[in-house]
């Protein structure tokens, strides 16, 4: 049989444009089914950054109800958790916008975090206040039947005694105010307050002792104590124990209390271990034994 070269030609050129075309839909076709997943991807890793900054947001919420003491914190903590939810919402999705905002979620938990374990400390605080002024009330109520069993017969002279002595402890506890906290650059014994977390590398902490003729003279161990963004001291200086309870501190001062106005200020240096400072929230908290004198914040950017 005789073949055309021609028509045989032909017939090779166009098997070989099918074979091209049959690859080149399979390759557009897996290709569309790769993008198709790579957008569910995206569209699923923004549905996940927005409910987990919706939860965190609802968390702050429930929080406002009950504390006061951290309104400010609590309401700024909140508006940067808003303004992401929002941003996120109007944004594409894509590779580079689903990264910053998973970046800028791990930072906002970080904070959320400090901020519950401080919310901790204060509510432990406020319950252990409490407790003390209903002993406290529950002192006085029991004073007031004594005195009045005592106006008739003074058969509980003793009594009365030692409830006033409980009292006058009581009122002779030191008290402080007027607790302030600047971050600043020490170099060459010169100091330059700033507010920049990489420059800080201390932390000026003044504070007044109030005067209070009842409370007793002589030398007093104030403690400072100064926790990071991360939770942990700064300068961590140690443990020390009050009876069953104990306090990590970043400086202890010994004073000459003469029962009149006293300011304290002391500087906290940054150890290697807290160098250079981070970004976020410094929480100073000053210690007379157990007794909690006062606190304050700084933000460092």
């Amino acid at each position: 049989m005789i073949v055309n070269p021609q028509l045989f030609n032909y017939r090779l050129i166009i098997s070989s444009l099918v074979i091209v075309l049959t690859v080149l839909g399979i390759y557009s076709y897996s290709n569309y089914r790769s993008n198709e997943s790579y957008e569910a991807f995206l569209k699923q890793e923004k549905a996940l950054i927005e409910t987990e900054l919706s939860e965190l947001l609802s968390s702050y919420d429930d929080l406002s109800k009950d504390y006061n003491l951290m309104a400010s914190q609590l309401q700024e903590a909140k508006l940067e958790t808003r303004n992401a939810l929002d941003s996120l919402r109007l944004l594409n999705s894509d590779l580079s916008i689903i990264t910053k905002f998973r970046d800028q979620l791990i930072v906002l938990k970080s904070k959320s975090k400090v901020l519950l374990r401080t919310i901790d400390s204060l509510n432990s605080a406020n319950i252990k206040l409490q407790s003390e002024n209903q002993n406290a009330l529950n002192t006085i109520e029991k004073n007031k039947h004594e005195i009045y069993g005592l106006e008739k017969s003074n058969l509980n002279l003793v009594a009365a005694n030692d409830s006033l002595h409980i009292s006058i402890d009581k009122a002779a506890v030191l008290k402080a105010s007027h607790l302030i906290a600047q971050s600043y650059k020490l170099k060459s014994g010169k100091k330059r307050l700033t507010e920049r977390a990489k420059r800080a590398n201390a932390i000026d902490v003044c504070i007044t002792l109030n005067e209070n003729p009842l409370t007793s003279k002589g030398k007093k161990d104030i403690y400072i104590q100064i926790v990071g963004p991360d939770g942990n001291v700064v300068s961590d200086q140690g443990e020390v124990q009050f009876g069953s309870s104990s306090l990590i501190y970043s400086k202890k001062e010994i004073i000459d209390y003469k029962n009149q106005n006293l300011e304290i200020c002391t500087e906290i240096l940054a150890d290697s271990d807290d160098k250079p400072f981070q970004k976020g929230y410094y929480f100073i908290n000053v210690f007379h034994r157990n007794d909690k004198l006062g606190g304050t914040s700084i933000e460092l950017n």
